[in-house]
């Protein structure tokens, strides 16, 4: 999942069902944009991929010119079935009101299904959760070889990779609270020259060598898997590292549009790649020595220069795809109840989908530089990626077969034999990583792990701290019977009680007339749900029932993208009869104090991670937008 930074997100639900709902904006700019921000990773991808391809290939000497042909092939393959087939023809279809991405698929899957849909929120939980390897992992790989170029000018450069990489890096993270949209006007033009150059660069040797184009034929990758027995498996796995980015395609469907990411990929992406990898096949054949480093041999002595500034210049931009599609995924998983509160900026009045998480940039930046000092070299990193990617393109091929069958209405045979194909083919990419494990293939594994005990233990402790309270909880309904009848003390002004069960009288009421004795001349009950759609019709964002002449209820609802407002929300309440004044209502809060009980439901160990969990999770004043000035908090001590 990359970049909510260089389109203005979709507002108003796709027109035909497939994202195409960009009808008014540029065509042009849209393609231009997509360029720069959905094929940022998979276009830095021939830095890398081919070479550490040819080398797993070749790991007992040389490489065989029937060996190069047959990675070539695989690659060329990989492209055209993975991406062409499984993400621009098919899963561009699924979108969710016009977004894509992981998880607006698992609620899409959700509502198609009545039964299992824990099932599905647990593979939302896994491809969720392995993606942030992919957004520690991308940053540290692709920069630092884009740097490994200098060391082909003068071995002297070696022992500034690392520092230089550490040093750019360092300097991503920290402009990230500024907002991407003044970069972003950079990103398409920036990455429409990369790939106009990797491509021109790549005739030469293919000229010089024509041979390379018999790669085409898929016949090469057959006979290679066919006759390398375990080395071609294992290179398999590194064949994957050319598609790596492809997620990007479906996460970002909503900023784009369906047509304007499948022109830039079958116009200007894929025929790019395709040449290029076809030139530094070329070359390798003519030159075995030349797989040190193919992708930067392929240029002039006098273009080495300019080129290793364009190189880190791409992975910068698909380094900045991948962090604030981080930020994406975390508001998201927030919004689903997937991840306890964070803070959440927004860095443009314009656009609601450039956010800054603050507490996710300083984890990333961490884990990327961890990364780098661990493996100080693309090569050692290059065997930890590919893992988290694929395994989020299997869990993306299992609910998009639940998509097709439930939401679709195909047939589930029908479903069963499109889907299969990409599925065995995602399952055999896994299982080819997996072998990688012990050469670093277990940091994206243990981060995704650890994401995913957190976002499990989150999802299971609030329903238990749910079903808890409601059972400790006064019926509504009653209670505001009871108070007309004998109403206490009136005090002016609105009080608005925030509670997450409408049926149930708010904590933070029940104390208010126990400590105080005294009720508002108006009270609202106030409940704020997420949708399973990305974002909510202005018209369908509140709803207003009046339950007695003092108290109403009112139900504000924002889709799972989106960032909750509350004043700006209520301030619409007005067209339908309420008089809001935000100087003139209170808005009372329960803070719940969490103790370990002793049998909650859950290990002991996980109870005390929930707890640590809500301790660290964001203000719910900061995080709805209330003014602080308006907030009243009644603490409350609950025992899970």
């Amino acid at each position: 999942m990359t970049a909510e930074v260089a389109a203005t997100p979709a507002e108003t639900p796709a027109t035909n069902g497939h994202g195409d709902a960009h009808s008014t904006a540029g065509f042009a700019a849209l393609t231009l944009g997509s360029i720069g921000v959905v094929y940022g990773d998979i276009g830095t991808s021939p830095l890398y991929a081919l070479r550490e391809a040819v080398m797993a290939a070749s790991s007992s000497g040389e490489p065989a010119p029937h060996a190069v042909m047959g990675v070539v092939s695989l690659i060329l393959w990989a492209l055209v079935v993975v991406v062409t087939l499984k993400y621009v023809v098919i899963l561009l279809r699924a979108d969710n009101h016009g977004e894509g991405g992981t998880l607006a698929l698992m609620a899409l899957a959700q509502r198609g299904v009545a039964r299992g849909a824990s099932v599905i929120v647990l593979l939302g939980v896994i491809s969720g959760a392995l993606f942030y390897g992919d957004a520690v992992i991308t940053p540290a790989l692709s920069v630092l070889s884009a740097i490994e170029g200098i060391k082909l000018v003068t071995a002297a450069f070696d022992p500034y990779v690392v520092p230089l990489t550490v040093v750019i890096l360092v300097m991503l993270f920290a402009v990230q609270s500024r907002g991407t949209a003044k970069v972003a006007a950079f990103f398409g033009p920036i990455m429409l020259i990369w790939f106009l150059v990797i491509g021109v660069a790549a005739l030469p040797p293919i000229l010089r060598h024509p041979e390379v184009l018999w790669a085409i034929n898929p016949l090469n990758a057959v006979s290679f898997m066919l006759h390398h027995g375990i080395i071609g498996f294992i290179t398999l796995g590194a064949v994957f590292l050319a598609v790596t980015g492809a997620e990007a395609l479906y996460a970002d469907l909503g900023h784009f549009g369906k047509r304007p990411i499948q022109t830039a990929w079958l116009f200007i992406v894929l025929p790019s790649l395709a040449l290029n990898y076809l030139g530094q096949g070329a070359l390798v054949i003519a030159d075995a020595k030349a797989i040190e480093n193919p992708f930067f041999l392929m240029f002039p002595e006098w273009a080495l220069i300019p080129m290793v500034a364009l190189a880190t210049a791409a992975t910068v931009i698909a380094s900045q795809a991948v962090i604030t599609g981080a930020y994406s995924l975390t508001r998201q998983a927030i919004q689903l109840g997937l991840l306890p509160r964070f803070e959440i900026r927004h860095t443009s009045e314009a656009h609601s989908g450039q956010i800054y998480i603050p507490r996710i940039n300083k984890l990333l930046l961490i884990s990327v530089m961890l990364l780098v000092l661990m493996f100080k070299s693309s090569s050692a990193l290059a065997s930890a990626y590919g893992i988290s990617v694929t395994g989020t393109m299997v869990v993306t091929a299992m609910m998009g077969f639940v998509v097709i069958w439930k939401v679709w209405r195909w047939s589930p045979f029908a479903a069963a034999a499109l889907i299969a194909p990409f599925l065995f083919l995602d399952l055999t990419f896994l299982a080819a990583n997996l072998l990688k494990v012990l050469e670093g293939g277990w940091v994206p594994l243990a981060l995704g792990g650890f994401v995913m005990t957190l976002m499990y233990t989150w999802r299971r402790g609030s329903r238990l701290l749910f079903d808890k309270s409601r059972k400790l909880e006064f019926p509504l309904a009653d209670l505001v019977t009871m108070l007309e009848k004998r109403p206490p003390q009136r005090v002016a002004g609105t009080a608005v009680f925030l509670t997450s069960d409408p049926l149930s009288a708010p904590t933070a009421l029940m104390h208010s007339l126990k400590h105080y004795k005294v009720l508002h001349e108006k009270n609202v009950i106030l409940t704020i749900e997420t949708a399973p759609t990305p974002r909510i019709d202005p018209s369908e964002r509140v709803r207003l029932e009046q339950i007695s002449p003092t108290f109403s209820k009112v139900t504000l609802r924002f889709g799972f993208m989106e960032s909750p407002n509350v004043p700006r929300a209520l301030a619409i309440a007005r067209k339908l009869g309420w008089q809001f004044d935000i100087m003139s209502t209170s808005f009372f809060l329960s803070r719940r104090a969490l103790k370990p009980a002793a049998h909650s439901g859950m290990p002991r160990w996980q109870d005390h991670l929930f707890i640590s969990m809500s301790r660290s999770a964001n203000d719910a004043t900061d995080y709805f937008q209330i003014p602080s000035g308006r907030v009243v908090e009644v603490g409350t001590q609950v025992t899970i």
